[in-house]
């Protein structure tokens, strides 16, 4: 099972979270990326349905799969740094 990380981070002149290399929208203060996090962070644990995607690479590639709505990575919030 894979997992994702998100982390709150001091971004763009506000707070954000993480995942990779990746930010989310940008928020007026702590609390709220936080909060943002572990939303977005329950939310990605939730079930769905199976289905087909087609997605493009870095190389400019298509491919298509086969998404399995059980197949869920685990999640945790990790919080870089409060002001």
């Amino acid at each position: 099972m894979s997992e994702l990380t998100y982390t709150i981070v001091q971004h763009d002149g506000g707070w954000a979270y993480k995942v990779g290399d990746v930010f989310s929208e940008t928020y007026p203060n702590h609390d709220a990326a936080l909060k943002a996090a572990r939303d977005a962070a329950a939310r990605q644990s939730l079930a769905g349905e199976t289905d087909g995607i087609t997605y493009e690479d870095a190389d400019g590639q298509w491919h298509d799969e086969i998404a399995r709505g059980d197949d869920r990575p685990e999640t945790r919030v990790v919080d870089g740094g409060k002001s």
